[in-house]
């Protein structure tokens, strides 16, 4: 890495700049500002889940967020006005650079908004609808989740395919995890440390150098797979890349934008790695559905009765249906984060077709540099070839060597242009 002596001076003004975000945006935390406490658990369970929950405006103001909201837009607006100053209008990474500050000031106005209809109107505009297309004429993510549904829905009929039983302890599941991510990072200055903790609501969670895992999950050697490719393999290891640059250190944190992408590429990788299986992907496709559903309307306990009805306890019911009304009110729009899931891998699996397609597999490894976003690659490209971006330094084995990903795109390709009602009726007599 780059120390600051050996940068020339525009490096050092565009050092400065990115590192002006990065400490900007530390005390924003979207997850921990939306989330519900305890109390509204606990209540939600006494009343048998007939009562909504008591959210509202009010209960986020006795939550006070731990920044001036005021103050912090004015500084990535005196941020994004210097990068124009210093860098030009039309200078690559300052463009990327301004756009982050758009964001997070869309982000500090939509968690100023809890509790209200503006709330998860700004959220559609960061993360998206479960209404929207792909592309012109192409299906929603809400049309995907059903036709996802359906096809478990068909797995499920066999009975066959159950999942393996849950047989690891959290603290099983720390040391199992903890022992292959050694064998990734090494056990140099960016060893990862995996550890069980009480405040998280999904099973695991990353953050810059760590995983944690949720102390009263229990889990099964596929489980820990999926958590090895998606918590460690993406998304601590772009924030390792984006640490790792010397210049643009902006692309060691990630705005909603990097959300869809970062996601995305963890599907992906869950994927290709053969980690994921029929019960995840229904977690995933749920998550689009309890969206969808309460953009048309559903309160928070017609979201929960959708849950009932997939066999959840009322404990996980409510769990999972709190990840769609956090931030929202129990009657409002939904927090729209969790369509990044399927929405990213969409994304980023069109992405990576077309980049074998036209022959620029380069392209591709630069998802890992840092915490990325679609619209930034080609910028990116540049960026590497200025000497602003260094390449990623970890990456899974399946993106170091893209001979066998090349050849399954290229197929993918070929297979994308066939019909599958045509090869549904004209294979009806031998399947």
């Amino acid at each position: 890495m780059n120390s600051l002596n050996e940068l020339d001076d525009y490096q050092l003004t565009v050092r400065a700049l990115s590192d002006r975000i990065v400490e900007a945006q530390t005390p924003i935390r979207v997850l921990d500002a939306v989330k519900w406490d305890d109390n509204v658990r606990s209540n939600f369970l006494k009343h048998k889940g007939k009562k909504l929950p008591a959210v509202d405006r009010d209960y986020y103001a006795g939550r006070p967020l731990a920044f001036d909201t005021a103050a912090k837009k004015l500084e990535f607006q005196n941020i994004e006005r210097d990068i124009t100053r210093q860098l030009g209008q039309f200078n690559p990474v300052g463009q990327i650079m301004r756009r982050m500050c758009r964001e997070y000031r869309m982000v500090i106005r939509m968690l100023e908004a809890r509790g209200t209809e503006d709330f998860g109107l700004i959220s559609q505009d960061l993360y998206g609808a479960a209404s929207d297309a792909f592309h012109a004429g192409d299906p929603t993510l809400s049309d995907l989740g059903l036709m996802f549904s359906d096809y478990l829905n068909n797995i499920d009929r066999r009975g066959d395919l159950e999942d393996e039983p849950k047989n690891l302890s959290a603290k099983q599941a720390v040391d199992l995890l903890q022992h292959r991510l050694n064998k990734v990072f090494g056990e140099a200055e960016e060893t990862i440390r995996v550890f069980e903790s009480d405040g998280i609501l999904a099973d695991a969670a990353a953050g810059a150098d760590y995983i944690k895992i949720r102390a009263d999950a229990v889990f099964n050697e596929r489980d820990v797979k999926a958590l090895e490719v998606h918590e460690g393999l993406v998304h601590v290891a772009t924030t390792i890349n984006g640490q790792n640059q010397p210049i643009c250190t902006f692309l060691a944190k990630g705005p909603p934008s990097s959300t869809v992408t970062q996601e995305g590429l963890a599907i992906l990788m869950e994927v290709i790695a053969f980690a994921s299986y029929p019960t995840r992907l229904r977690k995933l496709t749920n998550r689009t559905r309890a969206i969808h559903m309460a953009e048309e309307g559903a309160d928070f306990l017609q979201v929960c009765d959708f849950y009932r009805e997939q066999g959840f306890s009322l404990e996980d019911s409510y769990s999972n249906a709190s990840r769609a009304f956090r931030g929202s009110s129990p009657t409002g729009l939904p927090f729209t984060k969790d369509l990044s899931y399927l929405k990213g891998f969409i994304m980023v699996y069109n992405y990576i077709q077309l980049a074998v397609r036209k022959g620029k597999l380069e392209q591709i490894p630069l998802l890992f540099c840092g915490k990325t976003t679609l619209e930034d690659m080609r910028t990116l490209r540049q960026l590497v070839d200025e000497g602003l971006v260094v390449a990623p330094k970890y990456l899974p084995p399946q993106f170091s060597d893209l001979n066998s990903l090349s050849a399954w795109m290229c197929f993918s390709n070929f297979l994308n242009h066939l019909s599958l009602d045509r090869i549904e009726a004209d294979y009806a007599n031998i399947l």
